[in-house]
């Protein structure tokens, strides 16, 4: 397979979601909006940019491809961001289940999500710790931790999504747990 070419705005996109996400970022703030809101307002407001973005889908560029810190990815890190892009929309799976179904612990697992630079393609955000709290999100652990930006804009995320939690982070119905395509869903 050649390596494929994705557009900034289509990175977002859900066929699972079945509408269309446009995602752009301004400043330290990640933003996802839908067509819904797109129609009301003016193109030139929203702010997209074309910018291309490159998802290695074969052996030859993922041996090939280099993060923008110039390093390379491990077989386990391209593992666990296939698993990952498998994850459904509107569903979470936890570092746990991720890490039995490719190989490692939970916590190489969670490491390959904080280094994700392929987000919000492969949505590292519906990863959750096995106890169903929210877990971490870009290095930020909790809605406590320091400033708790990072980890609400996964929470924001998944609420988008129809994914809630309580107010102390934990998962608010285990109905959105997906326990991967090979098992049953629940």
């Amino acid at each position: 397979m050649p390596l494929e070419k994705l557009k900034k705005y289509k990175l977002a996109y859900d066929p699972i979601c079945k509408e269309k996400q446009y995602s752009f970022q301004s400043g330290a703030v990640f933003t996802i909006i839908t067509t819904k809101d797109l129609e009301a307002q003016p193109q030139y407001e929203v702010g997209l940019t074309e910018k291309d973005t490159y998802f290695p889908v074969d052996e030859v560029q993922r041996v090939a491809f280099k993060t923008d810190a110039g390093k390379r990815l491990t077989p386990h890190q391209w593992a666990v961001y296939d698993f990952t892009l498998s994850i459904p929309c509107g569903r979470v799976t936890t570092y746990k289940d991720v890490s039995l179904a490719v190989g490692g612990s939970p916590r190489s697992v969670g490491n390959a999500l904080r280094n994700n630079p392929f987000a919000p393609y492969v949505p590292c955000h519906r990863v959750i710790a096995s106890n169903l709290y929210i877990g971490g999100y870009i290095g930020e652990w909790g809605p406590t931790a320091k400033t708790g930006t990072k980890v609400n804009q996964k929470i924001d995320l998944l609420s988008r999504e129809g994914v809630t939690f309580n107010q102390r982070g934990f998962l608010a119905n285990e109905n959105y747990l997906w326990k991967g395509s090979s098992s049953s869903e629940r």
